[in-house]
Protein backbone atom coordinates (compact mmCIF):
# COMPACT_ATOMS: atom_id res chain seq x y z
CA UNK A 1 0.00 0.00 0.00
CA UNK A 2 2.48 2.32 0.70
CA UNK A 3 4.33 1.68 -2.25
CA UNK A 4 1.25 2.38 -4.21
CA UNK A 5 0.39 5.95 -2.39
CA UNK A 6 3.80 6.87 -3.02
CA UNK A 7 3.65 6.29 -7.32
CA UNK A 8 0.36 7.77 -6.95
CA UNK A 9 1.33 10.88 -4.62
CA UNK A 10 4.24 11.27 -7.17
CA UNK A 11 1.75 10.48 -10.37
CA UNK A 12 -0.78 13.20 -8.77
CA UNK A 13 2.34 15.66 -8.39
CA UNK A 14 4.05 14.55 -11.72
CA UNK A 15 0.45 15.96 -13.65
CA UNK A 16 -0.47 18.88 -11.42
CA UNK A 17 2.27 20.50 -11.98
CA UNK A 18 2.83 20.44 -15.39
CA UNK A 19 -0.52 21.89 -16.74
CA UNK A 20 0.83 23.34 -19.91
CA UNK A 21 2.72 19.52 -20.71
CA UNK A 22 1.73 17.27 -23.89
CA UNK A 23 -0.46 14.45 -22.38
CA UNK A 24 1.61 11.96 -20.38
CA UNK A 25 3.01 8.90 -21.88
CA UNK A 26 2.01 5.42 -20.45
CA UNK A 27 5.58 4.60 -21.02
CA UNK A 28 5.72 7.43 -18.30
CA UNK A 29 3.69 5.84 -15.44
CA UNK A 30 6.06 3.10 -15.90
CA UNK A 31 9.43 4.46 -15.10
CA UNK A 32 7.45 6.20 -11.75
CA UNK A 33 6.05 2.83 -10.73
CA UNK A 34 10.41 2.11 -11.55
CA UNK A 35 10.98 4.75 -9.17
CA UNK A 36 8.90 3.79 -6.53
CA UNK A 37 10.14 0.51 -6.76
CA UNK A 38 13.69 1.33 -6.41
CA UNK A 39 12.65 3.81 -3.43
CA UNK A 40 10.90 0.65 -2.07
CA UNK A 41 13.81 -1.34 -2.29
CA UNK A 42 16.57 1.31 -0.41
CA UNK A 43 14.29 1.74 2.66
CA UNK A 44 13.54 -1.53 2.90
CA UNK A 45 16.99 -3.07 2.42
CA UNK A 46 19.99 -0.25 2.39
CA UNK A 47 22.47 -1.33 5.26
CA UNK A 48 21.58 2.23 7.22
CA UNK A 49 18.52 3.90 7.83
CA UNK A 50 17.51 6.56 5.49
CA UNK A 51 15.81 9.07 5.76
CA UNK A 52 12.98 9.81 3.21
CA UNK A 53 12.91 13.64 2.56
CA UNK A 54 16.52 13.04 2.07
CA UNK A 55 15.83 10.82 -0.65
CA UNK A 56 13.09 12.40 -2.65
CA UNK A 57 15.10 15.50 -2.54
CA UNK A 58 18.12 14.28 -4.00
CA UNK A 59 16.15 12.56 -6.68
CA UNK A 60 14.32 15.38 -7.40
CA UNK A 61 17.79 17.37 -7.70
CA UNK A 62 19.33 14.39 -9.94
CA UNK A 63 16.62 14.74 -12.46
CA UNK A 64 16.89 18.40 -12.61
CA UNK A 65 21.04 18.79 -12.89
CA UNK A 66 21.00 15.70 -15.54
CA UNK A 67 19.29 18.65 -17.68
CA UNK A 68 21.71 21.08 -17.67
CA UNK A 69 24.56 22.38 -15.23
CA UNK A 70 22.81 25.56 -13.89
CA UNK A 71 19.03 23.76 -13.32
CA UNK A 72 18.94 22.65 -9.64
CA UNK A 73 16.68 21.76 -6.63
CA UNK A 74 16.79 24.35 -3.86
CA UNK A 75 15.43 23.01 -0.61
CA UNK A 76 14.03 25.78 1.94
CA UNK A 77 17.26 26.44 3.34
CA UNK A 78 19.43 27.23 0.14
CA UNK A 79 16.12 28.98 -1.15
CA UNK A 80 16.26 31.42 1.43
CA UNK A 81 20.07 31.84 1.13
CA UNK A 82 19.53 32.98 -2.47
CA UNK A 83 17.03 35.34 -1.65
CA UNK A 84 19.15 36.62 0.76
CA UNK A 85 22.05 36.96 -2.24
CA UNK A 86 20.12 38.70 -4.97
CA UNK A 87 19.94 41.62 -2.24
CA UNK A 88 23.55 41.17 -2.40
CA UNK A 89 24.65 39.52 0.87
CA UNK A 90 25.21 35.74 1.80
CA UNK A 91 27.29 33.39 3.70
CA UNK A 92 30.35 31.13 2.62
CA UNK A 93 33.25 31.89 0.51
CA UNK A 94 32.57 33.87 -2.02
CA UNK A 95 33.08 32.35 -5.27
CA UNK A 96 30.66 31.50 -7.73
CA UNK A 97 31.20 27.98 -9.19
CA UNK A 98 29.51 25.42 -12.11
CA UNK A 99 30.67 22.00 -13.00
CA UNK A 100 32.72 20.64 -15.94
CA UNK A 101 33.28 17.00 -16.44
CA UNK A 102 32.26 16.19 -12.70
CA UNK A 103 34.82 18.82 -11.08
CA UNK A 104 34.00 22.21 -9.75
CA UNK A 105 34.90 25.10 -12.04
CA UNK A 106 35.69 27.87 -10.86
CA UNK A 107 33.98 30.86 -12.48
CA UNK A 108 35.23 33.56 -10.30
CA UNK A 109 35.88 34.65 -6.86
CA UNK A 110 33.51 37.74 -5.77
CA UNK A 111 36.16 40.55 -5.42
CA UNK A 112 37.00 41.27 -1.46
CA UNK A 113 36.04 37.74 -0.33
CA UNK A 114 38.30 35.05 1.62
CA UNK A 115 38.04 33.07 -1.79
CA UNK A 116 39.59 36.47 -3.83
CA UNK A 117 42.41 36.92 -0.54
CA UNK A 118 43.37 33.17 -0.64
CA UNK A 119 44.31 33.48 -4.46
CA UNK A 120 41.70 31.50 -6.10
CA UNK A 121 41.38 32.37 -9.77
CA UNK A 122 39.15 32.02 -12.51
CA UNK A 123 39.64 28.69 -14.31
CA UNK A 124 40.47 26.95 -11.34
CA UNK A 125 39.14 23.36 -10.79
CA UNK A 126 38.48 22.41 -7.13
CA UNK A 127 39.15 18.61 -7.25
CA UNK A 128 38.49 17.96 -2.93
CA UNK A 129 37.14 19.74 -0.34
CA UNK A 130 38.34 18.59 3.11
CA UNK A 131 40.38 16.34 1.30
CA UNK A 132 37.11 14.27 -0.09
CA UNK A 133 36.86 14.00 -3.53
CA UNK A 134 34.03 16.20 -5.26
CA UNK A 135 34.03 13.95 -8.26
CA UNK A 136 30.29 12.34 -7.87
CA UNK A 137 29.18 15.26 -5.83
CA UNK A 138 26.30 17.51 -7.47
CA UNK A 139 26.84 21.45 -7.77
CA UNK A 140 24.56 21.50 -5.04
CA UNK A 141 26.17 19.31 -2.69
CA UNK A 142 29.52 20.84 -3.26
CA UNK A 143 28.17 24.02 -3.00
CA UNK A 144 26.65 23.17 0.66
CA UNK A 145 29.92 21.96 1.90
CA UNK A 146 31.23 24.81 0.49
CA UNK A 147 29.12 27.18 2.37
CA UNK A 148 28.93 27.07 6.34
CA UNK A 149 29.60 28.99 9.57
CA UNK A 150 31.88 31.94 9.25
CA UNK A 151 35.33 31.46 10.57
CA UNK A 152 35.25 28.01 9.90
CA UNK A 153 37.95 26.89 8.13
CA UNK A 154 37.95 24.93 4.69
CA UNK A 155 40.84 23.26 2.89
CA UNK A 156 40.05 23.63 -1.08
CA UNK A 157 42.34 21.29 -3.30
CA UNK A 158 42.45 23.33 -6.78
CA UNK A 159 44.13 22.06 -9.65
CA UNK A 160 44.80 25.38 -12.17
CA UNK A 161 45.80 25.22 -15.49
CA UNK A 162 49.66 25.38 -16.23
CA UNK A 163 50.71 23.89 -12.79
CA UNK A 164 52.04 20.52 -12.44
CA UNK A 165 50.09 19.64 -9.49
CA UNK A 166 47.12 20.27 -7.23
CA UNK A 167 47.25 22.16 -4.20
CA UNK A 168 45.63 23.06 -1.07
CA UNK A 169 43.81 26.26 0.05
CA UNK A 170 42.87 26.85 3.54
CA UNK A 171 39.98 29.24 3.02
CA UNK A 172 38.36 30.84 6.26
CA UNK A 173 34.44 30.87 5.47
CA UNK A 174 32.83 34.42 6.30
CA UNK A 175 29.63 36.36 5.60
CA UNK A 176 30.21 37.71 2.23
CA UNK A 177 29.06 41.12 1.18
CA UNK A 178 28.40 42.11 -2.43
CA UNK A 179 29.27 45.71 -2.72
CA UNK A 180 28.38 44.99 -7.05
CA UNK A 181 29.73 48.60 -8.03
CA UNK A 182 32.93 49.55 -7.17
CA UNK A 183 34.25 53.08 -8.98
CA UNK A 184 37.30 55.95 -8.93
CA UNK A 185 38.90 58.30 -10.80
CA UNK A 186 41.59 57.42 -13.76
CA UNK A 187 43.11 60.58 -14.87
CA UNK A 188 40.01 62.58 -16.80
CA UNK A 189 37.94 58.97 -17.13
CA UNK A 190 35.74 57.37 -15.14
CA UNK A 191 36.33 53.73 -13.97
CA UNK A 192 33.80 51.63 -12.98
CA UNK A 193 33.46 48.02 -11.79
CA UNK A 194 30.49 46.09 -11.73
CA UNK A 195 31.18 42.46 -10.05
CA UNK A 196 27.96 41.13 -9.92
CA UNK A 197 23.91 42.14 -11.00
CA UNK A 198 22.40 42.14 -7.91
CA UNK A 199 19.46 44.42 -6.39
CA UNK A 200 22.49 46.87 -5.24
CA UNK A 201 23.44 47.04 -9.07
CA UNK A 202 21.36 49.59 -10.92
CA UNK A 203 21.42 52.53 -8.42
CA UNK A 204 25.19 51.79 -7.69
CA UNK A 205 25.99 52.36 -10.87
CA UNK A 206 23.74 55.86 -11.15
CA UNK A 207 25.53 56.74 -7.81
CA UNK A 208 29.36 55.87 -9.18
CA UNK A 209 28.76 57.92 -12.62
CA UNK A 210 27.28 61.22 -10.66
CA UNK A 211 30.08 60.85 -8.31
CA UNK A 212 32.80 60.52 -10.49
CA UNK A 213 31.20 62.79 -13.06
CA UNK A 214 31.33 65.81 -10.34
CA UNK A 215 34.81 64.61 -9.23
CA UNK A 216 36.18 65.07 -12.86
CA UNK A 217 33.74 67.74 -14.15
CA UNK A 218 31.24 67.05 -16.92
CA UNK A 219 33.49 69.11 -19.09
CA UNK A 220 36.70 67.10 -18.61
CA UNK A 221 35.03 63.59 -18.37
CA UNK A 222 36.74 61.90 -21.23
CA UNK A 223 34.45 58.42 -21.04
CA UNK A 224 33.72 55.22 -19.20
CA UNK A 225 35.85 51.82 -18.95
CA UNK A 226 33.02 49.73 -17.57
CA UNK A 227 35.00 46.46 -16.01
CA UNK A 228 33.00 43.05 -16.31
CA UNK A 229 35.61 40.86 -15.89
CA UNK A 230 35.40 37.80 -13.62
CA UNK A 231 31.67 39.12 -13.38
CA UNK A 232 29.51 35.69 -13.06
CA UNK A 233 25.87 37.78 -13.40
CA UNK A 234 22.88 37.78 -11.78
CA UNK A 235 19.79 39.76 -12.07
CA UNK A 236 18.27 39.66 -15.45
CA UNK A 237 16.40 42.77 -14.76
CA UNK A 238 19.85 44.57 -13.62
CA UNK A 239 21.66 43.64 -17.01
CA UNK A 240 18.72 45.44 -18.42
CA UNK A 241 19.32 48.25 -16.49
CA UNK A 242 22.64 48.86 -16.72
CA UNK A 243 22.45 48.23 -20.88
CA UNK A 244 19.59 50.62 -20.74
CA UNK A 245 21.73 53.53 -18.52
CA UNK A 246 24.05 53.92 -21.83
CA UNK A 247 21.76 53.30 -24.57
CA UNK A 248 19.13 55.95 -25.63
CA UNK A 249 16.52 53.61 -27.84
CA UNK A 250 16.46 49.80 -29.13
CA UNK A 251 16.05 46.15 -27.96
CA UNK A 252 18.64 45.38 -25.18
CA UNK A 253 17.71 41.94 -24.92
CA UNK A 254 15.07 39.28 -25.94
CA UNK A 255 14.48 35.47 -24.26
CA UNK A 256 12.96 32.45 -26.18
CA UNK A 257 11.72 29.49 -24.98
CA UNK A 258 10.56 26.08 -25.59
CA UNK A 259 7.39 27.62 -27.79
CA UNK A 260 8.26 29.75 -30.80
CA UNK A 261 5.63 32.01 -29.07
CA UNK A 262 7.64 32.25 -26.28
CA UNK A 263 9.29 35.44 -26.49
CA UNK A 264 10.06 38.61 -24.13
CA UNK A 265 11.99 41.40 -25.41
CA UNK A 266 13.32 44.43 -23.30
CA UNK A 267 13.73 47.97 -24.82
CA UNK A 268 16.17 50.79 -23.78
CA UNK A 269 14.59 53.95 -22.76
CA UNK A 270 15.22 57.18 -23.73
CA UNK A 271 18.25 58.82 -21.56
CA UNK A 272 22.13 58.57 -21.64
CA UNK A 273 24.24 58.86 -18.04
CA UNK A 274 27.40 60.06 -19.85
CA UNK A 275 25.85 61.91 -22.96
CA UNK A 276 27.45 60.16 -25.68
CA UNK A 277 30.52 59.65 -24.19
CA UNK A 278 33.13 57.05 -25.21
CA UNK A 279 33.00 53.69 -23.21
CA UNK A 280 35.19 50.74 -22.73
CA UNK A 281 33.78 47.52 -21.08
CA UNK A 282 36.41 45.11 -19.88
CA UNK A 283 35.54 41.34 -20.58
CA UNK A 284 37.11 37.97 -19.80
CA UNK A 285 36.45 34.36 -19.40
CA UNK A 286 34.95 34.60 -16.11
CA UNK A 287 32.21 37.21 -17.41
CA UNK A 288 28.95 35.38 -17.97
CA UNK A 289 25.78 35.68 -18.13
CA UNK A 290 24.43 39.25 -17.21
CA UNK A 291 27.66 40.66 -18.25
CA UNK A 292 27.14 38.48 -21.57
CA UNK A 293 23.88 40.46 -22.10
CA UNK A 294 25.51 44.06 -21.23
CA UNK A 295 28.85 43.43 -23.31
CA UNK A 296 26.73 42.00 -26.02
CA UNK A 297 24.07 45.02 -26.07
CA UNK A 298 26.56 47.79 -25.75
CA UNK A 299 28.68 46.06 -28.70
CA UNK A 300 25.90 45.33 -31.09
CA UNK A 301 24.43 48.85 -31.10
CA UNK A 302 28.24 50.44 -31.36
CA UNK A 303 27.85 52.33 -27.73
CA UNK A 304 31.09 50.53 -26.90
CA UNK A 305 34.19 49.20 -27.64
CA UNK A 306 34.57 45.37 -25.99
CA UNK A 307 38.11 44.97 -25.23
CA UNK A 308 39.88 41.48 -23.56
CA UNK A 309 39.40 38.11 -23.77
CA UNK A 310 36.40 35.91 -24.83
CA UNK A 311 33.60 35.66 -22.44
CA UNK A 312 31.99 32.46 -20.55
CA UNK A 313 28.99 31.64 -22.97
CA UNK A 314 26.33 31.12 -20.49
CA UNK A 315 23.45 32.32 -22.91
CA UNK A 316 20.20 30.73 -21.26
CA UNK A 317 18.07 32.01 -18.48
CA UNK A 318 16.83 30.35 -15.22
CA UNK A 319 13.42 31.20 -13.55
CA UNK A 320 13.01 30.48 -9.79
CA UNK A 321 9.92 28.16 -9.32
CA UNK A 322 8.74 28.12 -5.62
CA UNK A 323 7.29 24.54 -4.83
CA UNK A 324 5.09 25.94 -1.75
CA UNK A 325 5.70 26.52 1.54
CA UNK A 326 8.91 25.48 3.48
CA UNK A 327 8.94 22.82 0.40
CA UNK A 328 12.03 24.93 -1.48
CA UNK A 329 11.78 26.15 -5.22
CA UNK A 330 13.12 24.81 -8.42
CA UNK A 331 15.90 26.60 -10.47
CA UNK A 332 14.87 25.34 -14.25
CA UNK A 333 15.98 26.82 -17.42
CA UNK A 334 13.63 28.08 -19.06
CA UNK A 335 14.78 30.23 -21.90
CA UNK A 336 17.93 31.38 -24.13
CA UNK A 337 18.47 35.41 -24.25
CA UNK A 338 19.85 36.89 -27.71
CA UNK A 339 21.59 39.64 -28.25
CA UNK A 340 19.81 42.92 -30.11
CA UNK A 341 21.37 41.37 -33.76
CA UNK A 342 19.72 38.02 -32.43
CA UNK A 343 23.30 36.38 -31.84
CA UNK A 344 22.63 33.52 -29.27
CA UNK A 345 26.08 33.46 -27.45
CA UNK A 346 25.62 30.11 -25.15
CA UNK A 347 28.83 28.08 -25.37
CA UNK A 348 29.35 30.52 -27.94
CA UNK A 349 30.87 33.73 -25.62
CA UNK A 350 31.30 38.00 -26.59
CA UNK A 351 34.51 37.86 -28.84
CA UNK A 352 36.13 41.34 -28.28
CA UNK A 353 36.48 43.71 -30.43
CA UNK A 354 39.86 44.34 -29.66
CA UNK A 355 41.95 40.91 -27.80
CA UNK A 356 43.98 42.01 -25.35
CA UNK A 357 45.25 39.26 -23.06
CA UNK A 358 45.70 39.42 -19.09
CA UNK A 359 49.77 40.93 -18.92
CA UNK A 360 51.52 42.95 -16.08
CA UNK A 361 53.37 46.05 -17.38
CA UNK A 362 56.76 46.75 -16.02
CA UNK A 363 58.20 49.98 -16.14
CA UNK A 364 62.09 50.73 -17.48
CA UNK A 365 63.79 53.50 -16.60
CA UNK A 366 64.64 55.54 -19.36
CA UNK A 367 67.88 55.68 -20.91
CA UNK A 368 69.99 58.56 -19.78
CA UNK A 369 71.68 59.69 -22.69
CA UNK A 370 69.00 59.99 -25.83
CA UNK A 371 70.01 60.95 -29.47
CA UNK A 372 67.93 62.87 -31.53
CA UNK A 373 68.50 65.54 -34.63
CA UNK A 374 68.75 68.39 -32.18
CA UNK A 375 71.22 67.11 -30.53
CA UNK A 376 73.77 66.57 -33.72
CA UNK A 377 76.47 69.58 -34.20
CA UNK A 378 75.35 71.70 -37.14
CA UNK A 379 71.68 70.20 -37.42
CA UNK A 380 69.49 72.74 -39.62
CA UNK A 381 66.78 74.95 -37.77
CA UNK A 382 63.39 74.40 -37.86
CA UNK A 383 62.05 77.96 -39.15
CA UNK A 384 59.34 77.44 -37.06
CA UNK A 385 61.54 78.47 -34.31
CA UNK A 386 62.31 82.02 -35.55
CA UNK A 387 64.68 83.87 -37.95
CA UNK A 388 68.31 82.81 -38.23
CA UNK A 389 69.65 85.26 -36.28
CA UNK A 390 67.97 84.40 -33.06
CA UNK A 391 68.69 80.75 -33.70
CA UNK A 392 72.15 81.57 -34.64
CA UNK A 393 72.06 83.51 -30.54
CA UNK A 394 70.27 80.34 -28.99
CA UNK A 395 73.30 78.25 -30.72
CA UNK A 396 75.80 80.35 -29.59
CA UNK A 397 74.38 80.86 -26.16
CA UNK A 398 73.88 76.44 -26.21
CA UNK A 399 77.48 76.46 -26.64
CA UNK A 400 79.92 75.60 -24.07
CA UNK A 401 82.71 78.69 -23.62
CA UNK A 402 85.84 77.96 -26.05
CA UNK A 403 88.06 76.75 -22.76
CA UNK A 404 85.68 74.07 -22.10
CA UNK A 405 86.33 70.45 -22.76
CA UNK A 406 84.11 67.99 -24.87
CA UNK A 407 83.08 66.42 -21.65
CA UNK A 408 81.13 69.71 -20.41
CA UNK A 409 79.25 69.43 -23.93
CA UNK A 410 78.24 66.07 -23.45
CA UNK A 411 77.18 66.91 -20.00
CA UNK A 412 75.21 69.40 -21.73
CA UNK A 413 73.32 67.52 -23.49
CA UNK A 414 72.77 64.96 -20.55
CA UNK A 415 70.70 67.94 -19.06
CA UNK A 416 69.09 68.30 -21.69
CA UNK A 417 67.91 64.72 -22.13
CA UNK A 418 66.95 64.66 -18.97
CA UNK A 419 64.80 67.62 -19.06
CA UNK A 420 63.00 66.16 -22.59
CA UNK A 421 62.65 63.00 -20.16
CA UNK A 422 60.48 65.05 -17.60
CA UNK A 423 58.77 66.32 -20.22
CA UNK A 424 57.81 62.88 -21.42
CA UNK A 425 56.74 61.71 -18.64
CA UNK A 426 54.24 65.06 -17.95
CA UNK A 427 52.86 64.82 -21.21
CA UNK A 428 52.38 60.97 -20.71
CA UNK A 429 50.41 61.16 -17.74
CA UNK A 430 52.76 59.32 -15.98
CA UNK A 431 53.85 61.89 -14.03
CA UNK A 432 52.03 61.69 -10.40
CA UNK A 433 51.48 64.82 -7.99
CA UNK A 434 52.84 63.47 -4.22
CA UNK A 435 49.63 65.37 -2.88
CA UNK A 436 47.75 63.49 -4.95
CA UNK A 437 47.61 59.65 -3.43
CA UNK A 438 44.21 58.34 -5.06
CA UNK A 439 45.23 59.22 -8.58
CA UNK A 440 48.71 57.99 -7.59
CA UNK A 441 47.44 54.63 -6.40
CA UNK A 442 45.02 54.73 -9.10
CA UNK A 443 47.83 54.67 -11.78
CA UNK A 444 49.80 52.46 -9.67
CA UNK A 445 47.01 49.78 -10.07
CA UNK A 446 46.48 50.65 -14.17
CA UNK A 447 49.87 49.73 -14.41
CA UNK A 448 49.54 46.52 -13.33
CA UNK A 449 47.29 45.77 -15.46
CA UNK A 450 48.25 45.70 -19.30
CA UNK A 451 43.75 45.28 -19.81
CA UNK A 452 43.09 48.20 -18.06
CA UNK A 453 46.15 50.77 -19.27
CA UNK A 454 45.18 49.90 -22.72
CA UNK A 455 41.29 50.73 -22.51
CA UNK A 456 42.70 54.21 -20.40
CA UNK A 457 45.42 54.79 -23.53
CA UNK A 458 42.06 53.82 -25.80
CA UNK A 459 39.69 56.11 -24.68
CA UNK A 460 42.69 58.88 -24.35
CA UNK A 461 42.92 58.77 -27.73
CA UNK A 462 39.11 58.45 -28.45
CA UNK A 463 38.96 61.77 -26.66
CA UNK A 464 41.54 63.44 -29.00
CA UNK A 465 40.30 62.67 -32.15
CA UNK A 466 36.59 63.44 -30.80
CA UNK A 467 38.06 66.97 -29.88
CA UNK A 468 39.71 67.38 -33.25
CA UNK A 469 36.87 67.04 -34.84
CA UNK A 470 34.83 69.57 -32.39
CA UNK A 471 37.26 72.40 -33.36
CA UNK A 472 36.73 71.58 -37.03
Amino acid sequence: MKRLFLFAAIGIAFIGTTPNAQAVDPDTYRQLNLFSDVFSQIRSKYVEEVDDKEMVEAAINGMLTSLDPHSSFLNAERHEDMQVQTKGEFGGLGIEVTMENGLVKVISPIDETPAFHAGIEAGDFITALDGEPVMGLTLSEAVDIMRGKPGDPLTVTVARKGESQSFDVVIVRDIIKIQSVRSRQEGDTAYIRITSFNEQTEPGLKKAVKELTEQIGEDTLNGVILDLRSNPGGLLNQAIAVSDAFLEQGEIVQTRGRDPKDVDRYHARSGDLINGLPIIVLINGGSASASEIVAGALQDYNRALIVGTKSFGKGSVQTIIPLGRDKGAMRLTTARYFTPSGRSIQAEGIEPDLLVEPAKIEKFERARKRRSEASLRGHLDNPANGDDEEAETEEKTDKPAPDAKEDSDKDADEKDDDAKNDADEEGDGDNEADSDSETKSSTDRAMEDYQLAYALDLIRGISIIQNRQGKE
